[in-house]
């Protein structure tokens, strides 16, 4: 009898991790979008000798960037 159980729960979470894959992805693509932006406008700061002008360019286009492979990664499941 509780076989059948642990087959049940066993095959409800193998049928959760496509979705959960999906969410892993979106984070990890997050993160990477934010962190190249980030270290390209510190790199950009420290080569011109400008204040924090080019980091926050970085951010904002990291952000920009980010959002718009998350709404394309989202836009694969709708």
């Amino acid at each position: 009898m509780s076989e059948g159980r642990e087959e049940k729960a066993e095959k409800s979470v193998m049928s959760e991790l496509p979705g959960l894959a999906a969410f892993a992805s979106m984070g990890t693509t997050i993160a990477l979008c934010e962190t190249v932006g980030v270290l390209l406008g510190l790199w950009a700061d420290h080569s011109f000798g400008t204040g924090p002008t080019f980091l926050i360019i970085g951010v904002v286009l990291g952000t920009v960037m980010a959002v718009m492979s998350v709404v394309k990664q989202v836009r694969r499941y709708l």
